[in-house]
């Protein structure tokens, strides 16, 4: 069985102008999660929820998707074994899912999410 995509994240400088615009530019519903920043609810068919907010730290924004994986420390050891970069986790998200980051070989910031099957 594949690692389907869950997530997407759109962070940047202005968590309040971002949803905004996605809320307007695709009649998104935007529900605040955590101070700056909301889950985007596209509500369509076959479409994944994600979030739009603030970048950590006031640091550049960037577009991010997340791959659901059964076991985040072992998916990373794997990532790391074909040229990847653990760049957080595992973590627990408070009321959320336990979450991973990775570089892959060229830089590019991917999430893993643990599948909500396998959580504790």
């Amino acid at each position: 069985m594949g690692n389907p995509v869950v997530h997407f994240e759109v962070v940047g400088k202005d968590a309040a102008a971002l949803q905004t615009f996605y809320e307007k530019a695709f009649d998104w519903q935007m529900k605040p999660a955590i101070p700056h920043y909301a889950m985007a609810h596209p509500g369509a068919g076959g479409g994944i929820n994600g979030g739009v907010g603030a970048a950590p730290n006031g640091g550049p924004g960037h577009v991010t998707f997340y791959v659901e994986v059964n076991d985040l420390a072992a998916a990373l050891t794997t990532i790391e074994s074909l040229g990847g970069r653990r760049v957080t986790g595992p973590m627990e998200v408070p009321g959320g899912p336990s979450i991973a980051m990775f570089a892959d070989p060229e830089g590019h910031m991917v999430g893993l999410v643990k599948a909500a099957s396998r959580r504790g």
